[in-house]
């Protein structure tokens, strides 16, 4: 394996007069910590990942390959490799989106797991993004629940040696239906805090507590302030909240039902003002989620981040 490839790239850092330009317009609290996420089945070219650093982003998202590459070491070996000579030709630190139905707990589902973390340090990445306690309310979730626990404390401390962080993402309805554990963020703090790994955190997902909080009739700083002592990573997005009626003329071109939408910020209707204070008080890297059929290009992006953050 390739471990820690990603870790070497200083020579592809820009000159400090280049990175005074991007920065300029920028206010110090939030310089260096703004990304963007690379769309899943999109490939992480340099081009592409040039145009993000070009634009002002500090951060790139990824997302991993699937568990059969990841539990196949030539296979995961040679897509690290791959990655990692694109992300070689910036400065651009990463954050690393894991697969989106992966459930530890399991001896194959800890294999992925323990494939991804390996993956991730072959290309340098910072944080890994983990959907913890993707599951409902209900005693049937019971053992499932320990099991993860379990799974998770173990390769927490995985985690520690390889110098990676996890975060786990509180999530939201996709569309109108029941909640996960994981639409509270103090479910995941609770778990962070019982496990107890200084690698351990939550990705805190402002659009998804938007849709959350708008649900339950309150708004997404209650949601959020409780947990940002444990924050590793911010996903930001905007949407439309709960939606308790479809769409009218006014959201022409978006589903008049979906509720996670991932449009930029600024095209919905998440209260910035209440939040982005916490957001430019914190150290965690700002992520920008946005779906490619709203995505502009990536320096409009960066603008409308700053445009809500600033």
């Amino acid at each position: 394996m390739l471990e820690g490839q990603g870790r070497t790239r200083t020579e592809a850092l820009p000159g400090l007069e280049a990175e005074a330009g991007r920065d300029r317009g920028v206010p110090a609290p939030l310089r260096g910590r703004i990304g963007l996420d690379v769309p899943q089945g999109w490939w992480p070219s340099a081009p592409l990942l040039k145009a993000y650093e070009a634009a002002g982003f500090g951060w790139a998202q990824v997302h991993s390959p699937p568990p059969a590459v990841l539990v196949t070491p030539r296979l995961c070996t040679a897509h690290a490799a791959a990655l990692a000579a694109s992300l070689g030709t910036t400065g651009l630190r990463t954050v690393v989106h894991g697969p989106s139905s992966l459930q530890v707990g399991s001896k194959g589902a800890d294999r992925v797991f323990e494939g991804l973390l390996a993956w991730a340090a072959e290309i340098g990445a910072d944080h890994v993004v983990y959907h913890a306690r993707n599951l409902p309310d209900a005693a049937s979730s019971e053992s499932a629940l320990l099991f993860e626990t379990r799974s998770l404390a173990r390769l927490a401390a995985r985690a520690e040696r390889l110098g990676i962080g996890i975060a786990i993402e509180n999530l939201c309805p996709v569309f109108p239906g029941y909640e996960t554990l994981s639409a509270n963020p103090m479910t995941l703090r609770s778990l962070v805090r019982r496990i107890g790994s200084e690698r351990l955190g939550v990705c805190l997902d402002v659009g998804h507590a938007n849709v959350v909080a708008d649900l339950r009739h309150t708004t997404p700083d209650c949601l959020i302030e409780p947990v940002l002592d444990v924050t590793t990573v911010f996903h930001l997005h905007d949407n439309l909240g709960g939606r308790r009626r479809p769409a009218d003329s006014r959201w022409a071109g978006i589903d008049p039902l979906r509720l996670d939408l991932h449009l930029p910020p600024g095209r919905g209707k998440l209260p910035w003002r209440r939040v982005a204070p916490m957001l430019a008080a914190h150290k965690a890297p700002l992520v920008l989620e946005v779906r490619p059929p709203y995505r502009g290009r990536s320096s409009e992006l960066f603008r409308a981040a700053l445009d809500r953050l600033g």
